[in-house]
């Protein structure tokens, strides 16, 4: 395939995932009352099962399960699995939250020169991975070109206040 760069597609924003659910009523519990996420207006035309959730700037699109019986479930939390990831304002607050509602989860921590960054892994009731991490201390740089980014929406606007060239270093 030809190296592309820059966007081709002019993408803007990740809009929504979808998951495939046992119980579209049990998941919606679960991202209401646990993540926050709040119903949302669902197209009227669709003829299956499942409900629409927006927060932090994304939707999550509930499927009901055709078959949900022979939904496999994944029991052991493994970080390197498939998981969407959140950014928190203080991974104290969440843990407490966590054992008081008695949500099984792992603990984990990246470094990179010198930055930590804390992150807790558990389950949806379906057995999707969920991440929630203080991500946002850690830049984002980019291999080649480019500033140096953050995930964070306060992190990048302190950045661009004070733009800094990140220095090229080639690859072997």
């Amino acid at each position: 395939m030809k190296e592309t760069k820059g966007n081709p597609l002019h993408l803007k924003s990740v809009n929504h995932i979808s998951l495939i659910c046992k119980s579209v009523e049990e998941s919606m519990d679960f991202y209401q009352n646990v993540l926050g996420f709040f119903p949302i207006r669902r197209p009227g035309s669709f003829d299956f099962d499942g409900a629409w959730l927006f927060g932090y700037g994304i939707g999550i699109h509930l499927l009901q399960a055709e078959d949900p019986e022979n939904l496999p479930k994944k029991t052991e939390i493994n970080p390197k699995d498939n998981h969407i990831s959140f950014q928190c304002e203080s991974m104290g607050a969440v843990e407490k939250k966590l054992k008081e509602m008695e949500i099984h989860y792992v603990r984990s921590m990246v470094e990179e020169g010198g930055i930590k960054v804390d992150q807790l892994f558990f389950h949806d009731p379906d057995g999707f991975m969920i991440e929630i991490c203080n991500c946002d201390s850690l830049p984002v740089i980019p291999i080649a070109g480019e500033m140096v980014r953050s995930c964070s929406h306060v992190n990048l606007q302190m950045i661009q206040q004070s733009p800094q060239k990140i220095q090229m270093v080639p690859q072997l």
